[in-house]
Protein backbone atom coordinates (compact mmCIF):
# COMPACT_ATOMS: atom_id res chain seq x y z
CA UNK A 1 0.00 0.00 0.00
CA UNK A 2 1.20 3.70 -0.55
CA UNK A 3 2.81 4.81 2.33
CA UNK A 4 1.23 7.79 2.29
CA UNK A 5 -2.64 6.41 1.64
CA UNK A 6 -1.64 3.94 4.62
CA UNK A 7 -1.11 7.22 6.78
CA UNK A 8 -4.13 9.05 6.33
CA UNK A 9 -6.45 5.59 7.01
CA UNK A 10 -4.67 5.53 10.03
CA UNK A 11 -5.15 8.68 10.61
CA UNK A 12 -9.05 8.75 9.75
CA UNK A 13 -9.06 5.57 12.10
CA UNK A 14 -7.82 7.27 15.01
CA UNK A 15 -10.09 10.63 14.34
CA UNK A 16 -13.24 8.13 14.68
CA UNK A 17 -12.28 5.84 17.32
CA UNK A 18 -11.24 8.80 19.60
CA UNK A 19 -12.81 8.91 22.96
CA UNK A 20 -13.26 12.48 22.78
CA UNK A 21 -16.84 13.99 21.07
CA UNK A 22 -16.51 13.54 17.00
CA UNK A 23 -19.57 14.78 15.14
CA UNK A 24 -20.40 12.33 12.14
CA UNK A 25 -23.71 13.71 10.94
CA UNK A 26 -25.56 16.53 12.64
CA UNK A 27 -26.78 16.53 16.13
CA UNK A 28 -24.84 13.26 16.72
CA UNK A 29 -21.77 12.53 18.42
CA UNK A 30 -19.67 9.19 18.70
CA UNK A 31 -19.55 6.44 21.46
CA UNK A 32 -17.11 4.10 21.06
CA UNK A 33 -17.91 0.85 21.65
CA UNK A 34 -16.56 -1.91 24.24
CA UNK A 35 -17.26 -4.05 26.82
CA UNK A 36 -19.52 -3.71 29.34
CA UNK A 37 -21.36 -6.21 32.66
CA UNK A 38 -25.08 -4.99 32.22
CA UNK A 39 -27.03 -5.35 35.35
CA UNK A 40 -28.88 -8.15 33.72
CA UNK A 41 -27.52 -10.57 31.39
CA UNK A 42 -26.89 -14.29 30.75
CA UNK A 43 -25.76 -14.89 34.50
CA UNK A 44 -23.85 -11.02 33.82
CA UNK A 45 -21.48 -11.83 31.57
CA UNK A 46 -19.63 -8.83 29.86
CA UNK A 47 -21.56 -7.55 26.15
CA UNK A 48 -19.52 -6.13 23.32
CA UNK A 49 -21.34 -2.80 22.53
CA UNK A 50 -20.08 -1.58 18.59
CA UNK A 51 -19.49 1.80 17.86
CA UNK A 52 -22.56 4.12 17.23
CA UNK A 53 -23.74 7.21 16.28
CA UNK A 54 -26.47 8.87 18.87
CA UNK A 55 -28.18 11.59 19.16
CA UNK A 56 -26.68 14.44 21.11
CA UNK A 57 -30.20 15.02 22.64
CA UNK A 58 -33.96 13.83 22.81
CA UNK A 59 -35.96 14.21 20.22
CA UNK A 60 -38.24 17.37 21.23
CA UNK A 61 -41.64 18.69 20.30
CA UNK A 62 -40.76 20.56 17.82
CA UNK A 63 -39.05 18.04 15.96
CA UNK A 64 -42.01 15.55 16.52
CA UNK A 65 -44.23 18.28 15.26
CA UNK A 66 -42.49 18.98 12.14
CA UNK A 67 -42.50 14.64 11.46
CA UNK A 68 -46.83 14.53 12.27
CA UNK A 69 -46.83 17.17 9.49
CA UNK A 70 -45.41 15.57 7.21
CA UNK A 71 -46.65 12.00 8.12
CA UNK A 72 -50.04 12.79 9.19
CA UNK A 73 -50.97 8.98 10.05
CA UNK A 74 -48.83 9.44 12.89
CA UNK A 75 -51.39 12.15 14.18
CA UNK A 76 -53.38 12.18 17.48
CA UNK A 77 -56.66 11.94 15.33
CA UNK A 78 -55.23 9.43 12.98
CA UNK A 79 -53.14 7.10 14.43
CA UNK A 80 -54.71 3.50 15.34
CA UNK A 81 -55.11 2.60 19.11
CA UNK A 82 -52.52 -0.63 17.85
CA UNK A 83 -49.94 1.80 17.74
CA UNK A 84 -50.45 4.33 20.52
CA UNK A 85 -53.06 4.25 23.29
CA UNK A 86 -54.89 7.51 24.11
CA UNK A 87 -52.37 8.71 25.95
CA UNK A 88 -50.56 9.55 22.82
CA UNK A 89 -49.82 13.10 22.24
CA UNK A 90 -52.11 13.75 25.00
CA UNK A 91 -50.63 17.41 25.98
CA UNK A 92 -50.90 18.56 22.43
CA UNK A 93 -53.54 20.55 21.15
CA UNK A 94 -55.61 18.83 18.57
CA UNK A 95 -52.79 17.47 16.13
CA UNK A 96 -50.57 20.56 16.68
CA UNK A 97 -47.59 21.81 18.92
CA UNK A 98 -49.94 24.54 21.10
CA UNK A 99 -50.61 26.00 24.11
CA UNK A 100 -48.44 27.02 27.20
CA UNK A 101 -48.68 23.27 28.47
CA UNK A 102 -45.02 22.33 26.44
CA UNK A 103 -42.07 24.06 24.94
CA UNK A 104 -40.46 23.43 21.37
CA UNK A 105 -37.14 22.64 22.97
CA UNK A 106 -38.66 20.28 25.44
CA UNK A 107 -38.40 16.12 25.27
CA UNK A 108 -41.36 14.79 23.17
CA UNK A 109 -43.26 12.64 25.29
CA UNK A 110 -46.51 10.99 25.38
CA UNK A 111 -45.57 8.61 22.58
CA UNK A 112 -45.70 5.23 21.98
CA UNK A 113 -42.84 2.91 20.95
CA UNK A 114 -43.78 2.53 17.55
CA UNK A 115 -44.13 5.84 17.03
CA UNK A 116 -40.73 6.64 18.30
CA UNK A 117 -39.40 3.80 15.93
CA UNK A 118 -41.40 5.17 12.81
CA UNK A 119 -39.73 8.62 13.48
CA UNK A 120 -36.39 6.85 13.90
CA UNK A 121 -36.17 4.92 10.57
CA UNK A 122 -37.55 8.15 8.60
CA UNK A 123 -34.45 9.81 9.15
CA UNK A 124 -32.51 6.50 8.35
CA UNK A 125 -31.80 6.07 12.06
CA UNK A 126 -32.91 3.56 14.44
CA UNK A 127 -33.65 3.56 18.45
CA UNK A 128 -30.88 2.63 20.54
CA UNK A 129 -30.73 -1.02 22.06
CA UNK A 130 -31.26 -1.53 25.43
CA UNK A 131 -27.00 -2.08 25.33
CA UNK A 132 -26.10 0.71 24.00
CA UNK A 133 -28.00 3.14 26.01
CA UNK A 134 -26.86 1.70 29.02
CA UNK A 135 -23.75 1.92 27.98
CA UNK A 136 -23.81 5.30 26.78
CA UNK A 137 -25.90 6.45 30.16
CA UNK A 138 -23.04 5.15 32.26
CA UNK A 139 -20.77 8.16 32.06
CA UNK A 140 -20.89 11.04 33.59
CA UNK A 141 -18.75 14.26 32.71
CA UNK A 142 -15.66 12.90 33.16
CA UNK A 143 -15.57 9.08 32.97
CA UNK A 144 -17.28 6.56 30.44
CA UNK A 145 -18.23 4.43 33.52
CA UNK A 146 -19.30 6.32 36.91
CA UNK A 147 -21.59 3.41 37.81
CA UNK A 148 -19.58 3.17 41.17
CA UNK A 149 -19.20 6.75 42.12
CA UNK A 150 -22.26 7.43 44.78
CA UNK A 151 -22.30 10.89 42.99
CA UNK A 152 -23.42 9.50 39.88
CA UNK A 153 -26.25 7.56 41.07
CA UNK A 154 -27.45 9.87 44.03
CA UNK A 155 -28.50 12.29 41.15
CA UNK A 156 -30.05 9.65 38.87
CA UNK A 157 -32.25 8.55 42.24
CA UNK A 158 -33.02 12.51 42.89
CA UNK A 159 -33.96 12.99 39.11
CA UNK A 160 -36.05 10.28 39.50
CA UNK A 161 -38.01 12.26 43.11
CA UNK A 162 -38.51 15.38 41.18
CA UNK A 163 -41.73 16.04 39.14
CA UNK A 164 -42.17 17.17 35.51
CA UNK A 165 -38.75 17.57 34.14
CA UNK A 166 -40.24 16.55 31.17
CA UNK A 167 -41.25 20.02 30.69
CA UNK A 168 -37.30 21.42 30.64
CA UNK A 169 -34.85 22.25 27.73
CA UNK A 170 -32.97 19.76 26.27
CA UNK A 171 -28.97 20.17 27.61
CA UNK A 172 -30.25 21.51 30.55
CA UNK A 173 -28.60 18.77 32.32
CA UNK A 174 -24.42 17.86 31.97
CA UNK A 175 -22.81 16.74 28.40
CA UNK A 176 -21.43 13.20 29.38
CA UNK A 177 -18.07 11.74 28.44
CA UNK A 178 -19.69 11.00 24.88
CA UNK A 179 -20.68 14.38 24.04
CA UNK A 180 -24.41 13.08 25.19
CA UNK A 181 -26.75 15.57 26.86
CA UNK A 182 -29.60 14.80 29.01
CA UNK A 183 -29.56 10.50 29.56
CA UNK A 184 -30.46 11.21 33.34
CA UNK A 185 -32.24 14.42 34.55
CA UNK A 186 -34.50 15.01 31.74
CA UNK A 187 -36.55 11.99 30.92
CA UNK A 188 -36.96 8.30 30.61
CA UNK A 189 -36.33 7.07 26.62
CA UNK A 190 -37.35 3.99 25.01
CA UNK A 191 -35.21 1.51 23.75
CA UNK A 192 -35.45 -0.63 20.60
CA UNK A 193 -35.60 -4.14 22.69
CA UNK A 194 -37.22 -2.54 25.78
CA UNK A 195 -38.64 -5.50 27.50
CA UNK A 196 -36.31 -8.46 26.11
CA UNK A 197 -33.50 -8.74 28.91
CA UNK A 198 -35.27 -8.95 31.80
CA UNK A 199 -36.03 -11.52 34.54
CA UNK A 200 -39.28 -13.73 32.86
CA UNK A 201 -41.19 -16.79 32.39
CA UNK A 202 -40.68 -16.34 28.47
CA UNK A 203 -36.52 -15.73 28.55
CA UNK A 204 -35.96 -18.76 31.95
CA UNK A 205 -38.36 -20.68 30.38
CA UNK A 206 -40.49 -21.28 33.47
CA UNK A 207 -43.22 -19.77 35.74
CA UNK A 208 -41.26 -16.72 36.90
CA UNK A 209 -42.85 -13.23 35.63
CA UNK A 210 -41.32 -9.98 34.93
CA UNK A 211 -43.47 -8.30 38.02
CA UNK A 212 -40.52 -9.87 39.70
CA UNK A 213 -38.12 -6.85 39.40
CA UNK A 214 -40.69 -4.91 41.34
CA UNK A 215 -39.51 -7.24 43.95
CA UNK A 216 -36.97 -9.03 46.24
CA UNK A 217 -36.39 -11.66 43.53
CA UNK A 218 -35.14 -8.82 41.02
CA UNK A 219 -31.67 -9.18 43.03
CA UNK A 220 -31.39 -12.95 41.03
CA UNK A 221 -28.81 -12.32 38.07
CA UNK A 222 -28.31 -8.78 38.68
CA UNK A 223 -24.59 -7.91 38.94
CA UNK A 224 -24.60 -4.68 40.93
CA UNK A 225 -27.01 -4.84 44.10
CA UNK A 226 -26.65 -1.45 44.95
CA UNK A 227 -26.83 0.11 41.19
CA UNK A 228 -31.01 1.19 42.69
CA UNK A 229 -31.32 3.72 39.70
CA UNK A 230 -30.79 0.55 37.26
CA UNK A 231 -33.19 -1.40 39.06
CA UNK A 232 -35.56 0.77 38.60
CA UNK A 233 -34.79 1.94 34.87
CA UNK A 234 -35.34 -1.94 33.93
CA UNK A 235 -38.80 -2.24 35.91
CA UNK A 236 -39.57 0.82 34.49
CA UNK A 237 -39.49 -0.61 31.04
CA UNK A 238 -41.02 -4.04 32.19
CA UNK A 239 -44.29 -2.36 33.35
CA UNK A 240 -44.57 -1.08 29.36
CA UNK A 241 -46.36 -1.70 26.64
CA UNK A 242 -45.36 -0.51 22.92
CA UNK A 243 -48.25 1.24 22.66
CA UNK A 244 -47.97 2.98 25.98
CA UNK A 245 -47.54 6.84 25.80
CA UNK A 246 -46.33 8.17 28.69
CA UNK A 247 -45.64 11.59 30.31
CA UNK A 248 -42.02 11.45 31.15
CA UNK A 249 -41.21 8.78 28.65
CA UNK A 250 -39.36 10.43 25.27
CA UNK A 251 -37.11 9.12 23.05
CA UNK A 252 -33.59 9.73 21.09
CA UNK A 253 -32.19 8.04 17.89
CA UNK A 254 -28.94 6.18 17.27
CA UNK A 255 -27.13 5.36 13.77
CA UNK A 256 -24.59 2.31 13.07
CA UNK A 257 -21.09 3.26 11.96
CA UNK A 258 -19.03 2.18 9.74
CA UNK A 259 -15.15 1.83 11.04
CA UNK A 260 -12.19 1.40 8.38
CA UNK A 261 -10.62 -1.56 9.10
Amino acid sequence: MNPLLKTVIICITSIILSPSVVAQTQDMVTVRGGVYIPLYGVDSTTVRVNTFLMDIYPVTNKDFSMFVQKYPEWKRDNIKRLFADENYLTLWETNDLHGDQLLPNSPVTNISWFAAKKYCECLGKRLPTVDEWEYAAMADKQTADARKKETYNQFILEWYETPKTFNNTIGSTFKNYWGVYDLHGLVWEWTMDFNSVLISGESRKDVDKDSNLFCGSAAVGASDLMNYAAFMRYAFRGSVKANYAIKNLGFRCVKDIDILP
